[in-house]
């Protein structure tokens, strides 16, 4: 099995943080897996996007035009790249920054309003954890241990006192997309 996961938003976002985190969660899970960064030229604000190819056997190229699963962290993201999702793949979106959900039939859309949920939280940057949680409710291959573990490889030392907060916003979007359907 494969999965082809594009992660995009805007510089800022943690986009690439969260493509690493989901790398690192497939390899405590025993799982191949590439990933890929593309910046735009700004650092914040800017576009940035990155590719995470998780296999159960080896993976010839890291590169990929199409994909199983695209998690878009705002409307810039639904509009350039769901026509880039695989008939029958997912994609997941960011409800809080998506005005427009993508008009595709042929792909399951999943909205999750991440920034909402870390409002709720009372921690806004943690919006991309929120997201990881949903996609790994999507994914259903990486559990929730792996992917904390995970957070202490890829989150800078000043800012590993948040890996308790981080852990509850994922549970957070785990939960916020239990029980919608994922044919």
């Amino acid at each position: 099995m494969i999965d082809e996961v594009l992660i995009a938003g805007f510089g800022g976002q943690g986009i690439m943080l969260m493509g690493r985190l989901l790398a690192y969660g497939a390899i405590y899970e025993g799982l191949e897996v590439t990933f890929y960064p593309s910046y735009g030229p700004e650092m914040r604000g800017g576009t940035a996007n990155c590719t995470v190819v998780i296999s159960d056997e080896r993976i010839g190229s890291p590169v990929r035009n199409r994909f199983t699963h695209l998690m878009a962290m705002n409307q810039a993201s639904v509009d350039k790249f769901s026509e880039r999702v695989k008939p029958g793949g997912v994609i997941i979106y960011n409800q809080s920054l998506v005005e427009t959900p993508p008009a595709r039939t042929d792909v399951l859309r999943v909205g999750i309003p991440a920034n909402r949920i870390a409002a709720e939280l009372q921690a806004a940057q943690s919006a991309n954890m929120v997201a990881m949680g949903g996609l790994l409710h999507v994914l259903r291959r990486i559990s929730v241990p792996s992917l904390v573990k995970g957070l202490a490889r890829v989150l800078p030392g000043h800012r590993r006192e948040a890996i308790p907060l981080n852990e509850a916003a994922i549970h957070r979007g785990i939960e916020a997309l239990a029980g919608k359907d994922r044919s």
